[in-house]
């Protein structure tokens, strides 16, 4: 019902959308002498305001077009390499010839790097500048979870296991040698893949995994979404979480917690502090500081941009990551075996986290080394990142200038190029016959 309801008022709102849209471009036109004036750019202004906050935002482009090889500009296309109902791989491929010529003629292998995108609300696109960093020296991959609103119910469910399962498809797409990132809430799925492709012996086990902001063990610095989790039971959260997407989207009738939901529990964290925001965005907008209101824009399209997670993954997620904190007391489980990090012997590991984030606490991702306890000790390493928060973590100028390059040289440090380029996929190839498929 109140997913119908939530349609109900976009649907009644839109007309007051279209006035406002119209009524930015009237006073916004550069050919209306009024736009010049005080109150043309607020009334301007204030419509441009209006239209944002009632939008609803749909799925973000990716928007990277180029990187730079040695100071030359390297054309990038996304392109799908693997295609699941609920997921798709995303290779970031930069033109051969061009980047050859960028590297001096050497067309020898780079890393290869699987970046987990989370499925907790936002698009695999707010990794954006966490995959940039890495384009110019890696072959970089990324997992683009499906909006489960848009996943038709004949799909079937998907839950916490079927997450773990596809991270080990993608990497066993990848082959051996690549390089896996697990940023936030992928964390615990991703050790769990990489503890049982050790134990299977895997030749596709990755040279090394890297955990960022994840909640290993969510008991340690315990934050406001680890309490809330802890205090609500089980049935609290399907009762009041759990929505029935209604038509006309193709996922009707699948059983969901809603992104709009969601959206409102990241808002409600810093209220003020986007309320704030928005008032800043305005009043540059009608003194015409084009920049600053442009930076405002660019976050807000992709912060404000959320999709939908299947009841099943939302609740096993809160159950086995935030209540009984299975993985770190040693009990999880996939599809009924037991995960076992300590299998881990070969995938060097680095965590890394942010002394202000106020989502993964300290000490939840370094918890990974106590339980990764047959890593050799030259194969680990453990940053905590100073003045930085959740965000910093993967993205903004701390982590391009300096967590970034530590995780590349890290990565580097535990690769071997010889045995990569003996058993590397066509990737070119894979994404030409899935396109013509």
């Amino acid at each position: 019902m109140l997913y119908t309801l939530y349609e109900l008022s976009r649907a009644a709102v839109a007309p007051w959308r279209a006035a406002a849209a119209a009524t930015g471009r009237f006073y916004g036109s550069p050919l209306n002498p009024i736009s010049y004036t005080p109150i043309g750019r607020t009334m301007s202004a204030a419509a441009e305001l209006f239209e944002r906050v009632t939008r609803r935002y749909g799925k973000p482009e990716w928007d990277i077009h180029s990187t730079k090889v040695n100071g030359q500009e390297i054309p990038v296309v996304p392109r799908a390499v693997l295609r699941k109902p609920w997921m798709k791989l995303t290779w970031f491929e930069r033109e051969p010839e061009a980047l050859a010529a960028a590297r001096g003629g050497d067309t020898g292998p780079q890393p290869k790097i699987l970046l987990v995108a989370p499925l907790s609300g936002h698009y695999a696109t707010l990794l954006r500048g966490t995959a940039e960093a890495f384009l110019p020296d890696f072959e970089v991959f990324i997992t683009e979870w499906e909006d489960a609103r848009m996943v038709p119910v004949s799909e079937g469910r998907f839950d916490l296991d079927d997450y773990t399962d596809h991270v080990i498809e993608a990497l066993e797409l990848l082959g051996p040698q690549a390089h896996v990132v697990a940023v936030c809430q992928p964390g615990p799925p991703t050790l769990a893949a990489v503890s049982l492709m050790a134990e299977d012996k895997s030749p596709s086990a990755p040279a090394s995994m890297t955990l960022m902001g994840s909640p290993i063990d969510a008991r340690r610095s315990p934050t406001t979404p680890n309490l809330l989790a802890e205090q609500r039971s089980l049935s609290w959260f399907k009762d009041n979480m759990i929505h029935t997407v209604p038509p006309p989207y193709p996922g009707a009738l699948r059983r969901v917690y809603p992104g709009f939901l969601q959206l409102m529990s990241f808002m409600n964290m810093n209220w003020d502090r986007h309320v704030d925001a928005h008032w800043s965005f305005f009043e540059h907008l009608v003194q015409g500081d084009g920049e600053d209101a442009a930076k405002h824009r660019e976050f807000y399209d992709e912060y404000l941009s959320v999709l939908d997670l299947t009841e099943e993954f939302y609740l096993q997620t809160i159950r086995d990551v935030f209540k009984e904190h299975k993985l770190a007391r040693g009990t999880m489980t996939h599809r009924g075996r037991l995960v076992r990090p300590e299998a881990i012997t070969g995938t060097a590991l680095m965590t890394v986290e942010g002394e202000r984030d106020d989502i993964s606490g300290i000490g939840q991702t370094q918890a990974a080394h106590d339980l990764c306890v047959n890593i050799p000790e030259a194969m680990r390493i453990d940053r905590v990142q100073p003045r930085v928060g959740h965000f910093g973590v993967f993205n903004g100028k701390r982590y391009r200038a300096e967590i970034a390059p530590a995780m590349a040289e890290f990565m580097k440090k535990h690769w071997d190029a010889k045995a990569d380029a003996a058993s590397r996929p066509d990737f070119a190839a894979l994404a030409d016959a899935l396109a013509a498929a």
